[in-house]
């Protein structure tokens, strides 16, 4: 009950409402109130009150696309510091090598992070890799790895390592190749819309040379 006291005092309402009833205590002591001035106080601190702006609680901030990208950035070294550890077998490590290379190619500094940036999607693609299916994978791999030591037989867990690490630089490179695609529509748009503005200006051009019979100047 305090804190909702609290609260009201505070607020703009009876904030506007006592400057309003202030006003009329003032014109009260000029000699305009008489004997109602309770009442023209009351009033006008009613009326500011309902005049004041609702109040609107303040709209939640998000985080940046930037901030998150700085995160992975820091999530991939980890990554690649835990995978130095592990040592993984030959195969695999090539394909983990050739994955954490189109991770970072991603996510560094530039043009390319600040397309992947505006691809909320995308940026969900390289966090799930970084921090969830690539240590997933390469933990798994060493758990089966121990497991089979004792129990030989079945599908040796370097070929599932393989497997798996494959099929993420494939959704990887997918996501590569998507963003180089709209660059190269947004270049070929470009190039459009220049040739239809010089094929507008060559028309014009022509048009005015047959008014005049003139060649357009310079």
């Amino acid at each position: 009950m305090a804190a909702r006291v609290l609260g009201y005092l505070e607020s703009t309402r009876n904030l506007t409402g006592s400057a309003a009833a202030l006003g009329g205590l003032l014109l009260t002591f000029a000699g305009f109130g008489g004997v109602y001035w309770p009442v023209v106080v009351g009033g006008l601190y009613g009326a500011g009150a309902l005049l004041a702006p609702p109040l609107r609680p303040p709209a939640p901030a998000f985080e940046e696309p930037s901030s998150r990208l700085d995160e992975l950035r820091a999530d991939l070294a980890t990554l690649r510091a835990y995978l130095e550890q592990v040592a993984p077998p030959p195969a695999a490590a090539e394909r983990l090598e050739a994955l954490t290379g189109l991770l970072d190619g991603l996510l560094a500094p530039g043009w390319a992070s600040e397309a992947l940036a505006d691809d909320p999607e995308g940026v969900h693609v390289v966090a799930r890799a970084v921090r969830r299916d690539v240590p997933e994978s390469v933990d798994a791999y060493l758990r089966t790895r121990w497991w089979t030591r004792l129990a030989p037989g079945g599908r040796a867990p370097e070929e599932e390592l393989e497997r798996q690490v494959s099929l993420l630089h494939g959704e990887a490179q997918a996501l590569v190749d998507g963003l180089r695609e709209a660059e190269e529509l947004r270049q070929r748009s470009h190039t459009r819309y220049l040739e239809d503005r010089g094929g507008a200006g060559a028309v014009r051009a022509r048009t005015g040379q047959a008014e005049t019979g003139r060649p357009p100047e310079p």
